[in-house]
């Protein structure tokens, strides 16, 4: 699977990035943002095709350069439009 994608883990929760090796469950992401709370879509679908509607009310913290999840449950292929509506939500910290 080629480009960014939302990948969604059975525990460590749900990340965009860039898909770098794969093997089985573990998935190592470049650039991986994780997505902890977002509002404006309804599913991780929608958010792939459509980003988020309310980017203000969402948390995404920052992006780091490379994440390796052992959990993947679900891989989405995102629209160019989704990445640019992700990428312009604000970082979140506490």
């Amino acid at each position: 699977m080629a480009g960014i994608c939302i990948i969604r883990c059975k525990n460590s929760g749900v990340f965009m990035g860039e898909i770098i090796e794969r093997n089985g469950r573990e998935i190592r992401i470049k650039n991986a943002r994780r997505i902890w709370y977002w509002k404006g879509a309804a599913s991780l679908s929608q958010l792939s095709q459509e980003g988020v509607s309310q980017p203000k009310e969402c948390k995404f913290p920052r992006e780091v350069p490379e994440e390796m999840v052992l959990d993947a449950i679900e891989i989405i292929p995102m629209s160019e439009v989704a990445i640019s509506s992700i990428q312009g939500v604000p970082v979140w910290s506490a």
